[in-house]
Protein backbone atom coordinates (compact mmCIF):
# COMPACT_ATOMS: atom_id res chain seq x y z
CA UNK A 1 0.00 0.00 0.00
CA UNK A 2 1.35 3.39 -1.02
CA UNK A 3 1.67 6.19 1.48
CA UNK A 4 0.77 9.74 0.41
CA UNK A 5 3.62 11.84 -0.92
CA UNK A 6 5.03 14.37 1.51
CA UNK A 7 5.26 17.91 0.08
CA UNK A 8 8.78 18.84 -0.92
CA UNK A 9 10.30 21.60 1.24
CA UNK A 10 10.71 25.01 -0.40
CA UNK A 11 14.25 25.69 -1.52
CA UNK A 12 15.84 28.73 0.20
CA UNK A 13 16.35 31.72 -2.08
CA UNK A 14 19.77 31.69 -3.65
CA UNK A 15 22.26 34.55 -3.36
CA UNK A 16 21.83 37.50 -5.66
CA UNK A 17 24.02 37.21 -8.70
CA UNK A 18 26.38 40.07 -9.61
CA UNK A 19 24.35 40.80 -12.73
CA UNK A 20 21.12 41.20 -10.76
CA UNK A 21 22.73 43.27 -7.99
CA UNK A 22 24.28 45.65 -10.55
CA UNK A 23 21.16 46.00 -12.71
CA UNK A 24 19.37 48.56 -10.51
CA UNK A 25 22.30 51.02 -10.14
CA UNK A 26 23.05 50.72 -13.85
CA UNK A 27 19.43 51.49 -14.72
CA UNK A 28 19.42 54.51 -12.40
CA UNK A 29 22.65 55.81 -13.92
CA UNK A 30 21.25 55.38 -17.42
CA UNK A 31 18.04 57.23 -16.54
CA UNK A 32 19.92 60.06 -14.79
CA UNK A 33 22.32 60.35 -17.72
CA UNK A 34 19.49 60.58 -20.26
CA UNK A 35 17.70 63.25 -18.22
CA UNK A 36 20.86 65.31 -17.74
CA UNK A 37 21.77 65.06 -21.42
CA UNK A 38 18.34 66.33 -22.44
CA UNK A 39 18.34 69.20 -19.92
CA UNK A 40 21.91 70.25 -20.72
CA UNK A 41 21.37 70.13 -24.49
CA UNK A 42 18.18 72.19 -24.20
CA UNK A 43 19.84 74.85 -22.07
CA UNK A 44 22.89 75.08 -24.35
CA UNK A 45 20.61 75.42 -27.38
CA UNK A 46 18.56 78.20 -25.75
CA UNK A 47 21.68 80.09 -24.71
CA UNK A 48 23.23 79.73 -28.17
CA UNK A 49 20.00 80.93 -29.81
CA UNK A 50 19.77 83.85 -27.35
CA UNK A 51 16.17 82.98 -26.62
CA UNK A 52 14.55 86.21 -25.45
CA UNK A 53 12.45 84.83 -22.53
CA UNK A 54 15.56 83.20 -21.10
CA UNK A 55 17.60 86.40 -21.44
CA UNK A 56 14.83 88.44 -19.80
CA UNK A 57 14.65 86.00 -16.89
CA UNK A 58 18.43 86.18 -16.42
CA UNK A 59 18.41 89.97 -16.53
CA UNK A 60 15.56 90.31 -14.05
CA UNK A 61 17.15 88.03 -11.45
CA UNK A 62 20.59 89.58 -11.93
CA UNK A 63 19.34 93.17 -11.48
CA UNK A 64 17.66 92.23 -8.21
CA UNK A 65 20.65 90.36 -6.76
CA UNK A 66 23.03 93.14 -7.84
CA UNK A 67 21.00 95.72 -5.91
CA UNK A 68 21.22 93.50 -2.84
CA UNK A 69 24.97 92.98 -3.31
CA UNK A 70 25.60 96.73 -3.50
CA UNK A 71 23.49 97.37 -0.40
CA UNK A 72 24.84 94.48 1.71
CA UNK A 73 28.58 95.13 1.76
CA UNK A 74 29.32 92.57 4.49
CA UNK A 75 27.65 89.69 2.65
CA UNK A 76 29.33 90.74 -0.57
CA UNK A 77 32.79 90.65 1.02
CA UNK A 78 32.07 87.22 2.48
CA UNK A 79 30.91 86.01 -0.93
CA UNK A 80 34.14 87.25 -2.51
CA UNK A 81 36.26 85.37 0.02
CA UNK A 82 34.28 82.17 -0.47
CA UNK A 83 34.26 82.29 -4.25
CA UNK A 84 37.89 83.40 -4.64
CA UNK A 85 39.52 81.15 -2.05
CA UNK A 86 37.30 78.40 -0.64
CA UNK A 87 35.29 77.40 -3.73
CA UNK A 88 37.68 78.57 -6.44
CA UNK A 89 38.25 76.04 -9.27
CA UNK A 90 41.94 75.78 -8.40
CA UNK A 91 41.03 75.02 -4.77
CA UNK A 92 38.75 72.24 -6.01
CA UNK A 93 41.51 70.85 -8.25
CA UNK A 94 43.96 70.95 -5.35
CA UNK A 95 41.48 68.98 -3.24
CA UNK A 96 41.20 66.45 -6.04
CA UNK A 97 45.01 66.23 -6.25
CA UNK A 98 45.18 65.41 -2.53
CA UNK A 99 42.63 62.63 -3.03
CA UNK A 100 44.66 61.29 -5.96
CA UNK A 101 47.81 61.15 -3.82
CA UNK A 102 45.92 59.25 -1.10
CA UNK A 103 44.55 56.77 -3.63
CA UNK A 104 47.96 56.22 -5.22
CA UNK A 105 49.24 54.89 -1.90
CA UNK A 106 46.85 51.93 -2.28
CA UNK A 107 47.83 49.69 -5.20
CA UNK A 108 44.25 48.48 -5.64
CA UNK A 109 43.00 52.10 -6.01
CA UNK A 110 45.53 53.40 -8.53
CA UNK A 111 43.15 52.89 -11.43
CA UNK A 112 40.62 55.09 -9.62
CA UNK A 113 43.29 57.74 -9.04
CA UNK A 114 44.05 57.92 -12.76
CA UNK A 115 40.33 57.97 -13.50
CA UNK A 116 39.91 61.03 -11.27
CA UNK A 117 42.68 62.90 -13.07
CA UNK A 118 41.30 62.11 -16.53
CA UNK A 119 37.71 63.04 -15.68
CA UNK A 120 38.61 66.40 -14.11
CA UNK A 121 40.87 67.22 -17.08
CA UNK A 122 38.15 66.32 -19.60
CA UNK A 123 35.58 68.37 -17.67
CA UNK A 124 37.89 71.40 -17.76
CA UNK A 125 38.42 71.00 -21.51
CA UNK A 126 34.66 70.71 -22.14
CA UNK A 127 33.98 73.76 -20.01
CA UNK A 128 36.57 75.91 -21.80
CA UNK A 129 35.45 74.62 -25.20
CA UNK A 130 31.85 75.63 -24.54
CA UNK A 131 32.92 79.05 -23.31
CA UNK A 132 34.89 79.63 -26.51
CA UNK A 133 32.16 78.25 -28.76
CA UNK A 134 29.27 80.21 -27.26
CA UNK A 135 31.14 83.38 -26.31
CA UNK A 136 28.38 84.58 -24.01
CA UNK A 137 28.98 88.01 -22.49
CA UNK A 138 29.02 88.45 -18.74
CA UNK A 139 26.76 90.94 -16.96
CA UNK A 140 27.99 94.55 -17.12
CA UNK A 141 27.28 96.97 -14.26
CA UNK A 142 27.96 100.65 -13.74
CA UNK A 143 28.85 99.91 -10.09
CA UNK A 144 30.35 96.39 -10.10
CA UNK A 145 31.19 94.62 -6.84
CA UNK A 146 33.52 92.06 -8.47
CA UNK A 147 35.04 91.21 -11.83
CA UNK A 148 35.72 88.11 -13.89
CA UNK A 149 37.22 87.29 -17.28
CA UNK A 150 36.50 85.11 -20.31
CA UNK A 151 33.07 84.03 -21.51
CA UNK A 152 30.19 83.42 -19.13
CA UNK A 153 28.58 80.09 -20.06
CA UNK A 154 28.97 77.70 -18.33
CA UNK A 155 30.12 78.86 -14.91
CA UNK A 156 33.54 77.34 -14.35
CA UNK A 157 33.19 77.65 -10.57
CA UNK A 158 29.85 75.81 -10.52
CA UNK A 159 30.90 73.08 -12.96
CA UNK A 160 34.29 72.40 -11.35
CA UNK A 161 32.84 72.20 -7.83
CA UNK A 162 30.09 69.85 -9.02
CA UNK A 163 32.53 67.56 -10.82
CA UNK A 164 35.22 67.40 -8.15
CA UNK A 165 32.97 67.11 -5.11
CA UNK A 166 30.60 64.72 -6.87
CA UNK A 167 33.45 62.38 -7.83
CA UNK A 168 35.04 62.54 -4.39
CA UNK A 169 31.70 61.78 -2.72
CA UNK A 170 31.28 58.71 -4.92
CA UNK A 171 34.82 57.49 -4.18
CA UNK A 172 34.27 58.04 -0.46
CA UNK A 173 30.96 56.17 -0.53
CA UNK A 174 32.60 53.33 -2.44
CA UNK A 175 34.99 52.74 0.43
CA UNK A 176 32.13 52.43 2.95
CA UNK A 177 32.65 55.24 5.51
CA UNK A 178 30.62 55.38 8.68
CA UNK A 179 27.85 57.94 9.18
CA UNK A 180 30.21 60.14 11.25
CA UNK A 181 32.27 60.68 8.09
CA UNK A 182 29.68 60.38 5.33
CA UNK A 183 27.10 62.84 6.65
CA UNK A 184 29.49 65.79 7.22
CA UNK A 185 31.14 65.13 3.85
CA UNK A 186 27.77 65.09 2.07
CA UNK A 187 26.68 68.29 3.84
CA UNK A 188 29.89 70.12 2.97
CA UNK A 189 29.66 69.04 -0.66
CA UNK A 190 26.02 70.09 -1.08
CA UNK A 191 26.58 73.46 0.63
CA UNK A 192 29.68 74.09 -1.46
CA UNK A 193 28.10 73.26 -4.83
CA UNK A 194 25.01 75.35 -4.07
CA UNK A 195 26.97 78.13 -2.40
CA UNK A 196 29.49 78.66 -5.18
CA UNK A 197 26.70 79.08 -7.71
CA UNK A 198 24.84 81.57 -5.54
CA UNK A 199 27.98 83.65 -4.91
CA UNK A 200 28.66 83.94 -8.65
CA UNK A 201 25.19 85.36 -9.25
CA UNK A 202 25.32 87.54 -6.13
CA UNK A 203 28.61 89.11 -7.22
CA UNK A 204 27.16 89.85 -10.65
CA UNK A 205 29.80 87.97 -12.65
CA UNK A 206 27.44 85.30 -14.03
CA UNK A 207 23.90 85.05 -15.26
CA UNK A 208 21.74 82.54 -13.35
CA UNK A 209 21.61 80.19 -16.34
CA UNK A 210 25.42 80.17 -16.47
CA UNK A 211 25.37 78.63 -13.01
CA UNK A 212 22.54 76.27 -13.92
CA UNK A 213 24.52 75.14 -16.96
CA UNK A 214 27.58 74.51 -14.79
CA UNK A 215 25.54 72.41 -12.38
CA UNK A 216 23.88 70.37 -15.14
CA UNK A 217 27.06 69.75 -17.11
CA UNK A 218 28.97 68.93 -13.94
CA UNK A 219 26.33 66.43 -12.82
CA UNK A 220 26.29 64.88 -16.30
CA UNK A 221 30.07 64.50 -16.15
CA UNK A 222 29.88 62.78 -12.77
CA UNK A 223 27.14 60.36 -13.86
CA UNK A 224 28.96 59.47 -17.09
CA UNK A 225 32.27 59.03 -15.26
CA UNK A 226 30.72 56.78 -12.60
CA UNK A 227 29.07 54.65 -15.28
CA UNK A 228 32.44 54.28 -17.04
CA UNK A 229 34.16 53.34 -13.79
CA UNK A 230 31.53 50.72 -12.97
CA UNK A 231 31.91 49.23 -16.44
CA UNK A 232 35.71 49.25 -16.65
CA UNK A 233 36.65 48.65 -13.03
CA UNK A 234 34.10 46.52 -11.10
CA UNK A 235 33.86 46.81 -7.35
CA UNK A 236 36.13 44.64 -5.28
CA UNK A 237 34.88 42.85 -2.16
CA UNK A 238 36.65 45.41 0.06
CA UNK A 239 35.42 48.37 -1.99
CA UNK A 240 38.93 49.27 -3.08
CA UNK A 241 38.16 49.51 -6.77
CA UNK A 242 39.97 46.47 -8.02
CA UNK A 243 38.53 43.51 -9.87
CA UNK A 244 36.97 40.72 -7.88
CA UNK A 245 39.56 37.94 -7.37
CA UNK A 246 38.67 34.43 -8.50
CA UNK A 247 37.70 31.91 -5.88
CA UNK A 248 40.59 29.65 -4.80
CA UNK A 249 38.48 26.70 -3.64
CA UNK A 250 36.14 24.81 -5.95
CA UNK A 251 32.48 24.71 -5.06
CA UNK A 252 31.36 21.44 -3.48
CA UNK A 253 29.29 19.22 -5.75
CA UNK A 254 25.56 19.46 -5.34
CA UNK A 255 24.07 16.66 -3.26
CA UNK A 256 21.51 14.45 -5.02
CA UNK A 257 17.90 15.26 -4.30
CA UNK A 258 16.19 12.82 -1.88
CA UNK A 259 13.50 10.62 -3.36
CA UNK A 260 10.00 12.01 -3.05
CA UNK A 261 8.27 8.62 -3.07
CA UNK A 262 8.11 5.88 -0.47
CA UNK A 263 8.09 3.15 -3.13
CA UNK A 264 11.14 0.87 -2.99
CA UNK A 265 13.61 1.40 -5.80
CA UNK A 266 13.17 -0.87 -8.77
CA UNK A 267 15.74 -3.54 -9.34
CA UNK A 268 17.52 -3.47 -12.66
CA UNK A 269 16.52 -6.26 -15.00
Amino acid sequence: MRTPHAPAPHAPPGPRTPARSAAAPAALLAAASALLVAASALLVALVAAEWRPLLDLDAGISRTTHRWAVAEDGLTQAARVLTDWVWDPWTMRLLCAVAVVVLLRRPSARWTAGWLVVVVAVATAVQQGLKAALGRERPVWSDPVDSAHYAAFPSGHAMTATVVLGLLLWVLRRHGPGPDVWRPALTVAVVSVAGVGLTRVWLGVHWPTDVLGGWLLGALTVVAAVAAHRRLCPAAPDGSGGARPPSSSPEPPASPEPPTSDDPPRRPR
